[in-house]
């Protein structure tokens, strides 16, 4: 498969994809048509729009697959496929809705060069369960597209040892998810991408990733770290503790 996985859209103080944006471009096809998923977010055609404008200078045509009237259309003409940023719950529960779901999964593992921000980062993992969003819809279920056989945690944060907030950090959380499965979980920080080429995975971007794994600590991964063997990992869930 050919992936790109981005933890974020829009770094602070750039615009939207402006910090990837070469990596961006350099992953597309050249001229490519390219199939926008703006289901994370309620105004799909601002949504659809504000890729459009980012992407229409290097020569990709953008076309959302909510315009015409038939998303399963839209994939099937497509060079490539974006799933965009936002809620992933209501991102979820639209793909089973319009039949994506299974039609993107198809299409990516039979070639199709798949490209997720965030949301749709979360989409490539086996399942919803480590998204850090709201459910704020009811999907039919939390199995997302499984591209890849472990779990990615978009905008991973790191502990801030000043805080005095006292609700759990993101490292809290994810320890919690794996007292209950056993499938390896990687953070990415803002500014860092999961690259997936065939048998090969790296982390990417600005910044290092987080590794965390069932029974172990975590692991820092400098960037342009090989995680190919997490391409091979058996996803277990609901084993508890």
């Amino acid at each position: 498969m050919n992936l790109l996985l981005l933890s974020n859209s829009t770094q602070h103080g750039r615009g939207y994809l402006e910090h990837a944006l070469d990596t961006v471009t350099g992953f597309l096809p050249p001229n490519a048509r390219l199939a926008f998923v703006p289901y994370a977010l309620a105004d799909h055609d601002a949504y659809t729009a504000k890729v459009r404008g980012a992407l229409e200078g290097a020569g990709i045509s953008v076309h959302g697959v909510h315009e015409g009237g038939d998303p399963l259309a839209q994939l099937a003409a497509a060079d490539a496929v974006f799933i965009g940023g936002g809620n992933s719950f209501r991102l979820l529960s639209a793909l089973y809705r319009t039949g994506l779901r299974d039609a993107v999964t198809k299409a990516v593992r039979g070639g199709l060069p798949y490209m997720g921000a965030s949301a749709g980062t979360n989409m490539a993992a086996p399942t919803l369960r480590t998204t850090n969003d709201m459910p704020i819809v009811q999907p039919p279920s939390f199995e997302t597209l499984g591209l890849v056989p472990f779990q990615v945690n978009p905008h991973y944060l790191d502990p801030d040892p000043s805080s005095t907030h006292k609700g759990e950090t993101r490292e809290q959380r994810l320890t919690e998810f794996l007292e209950e499965n056993d499938v390896p979980v990687l953070g990415l920080r803002e500014g860092s991408w999961l690259r997936v080429a065939g048998a090969r995975a790296s982390v990417e971007g600005a910044y290092a990733a987080r590794l965390f794994r069932r029974g172990a600590a975590p692991e820092e991964l400098a960037v342009g770290s090989d995680v190919s063997e997490l391409l091979g990992v058996e996803a277990k869930f609901d084993v508890g503790s």
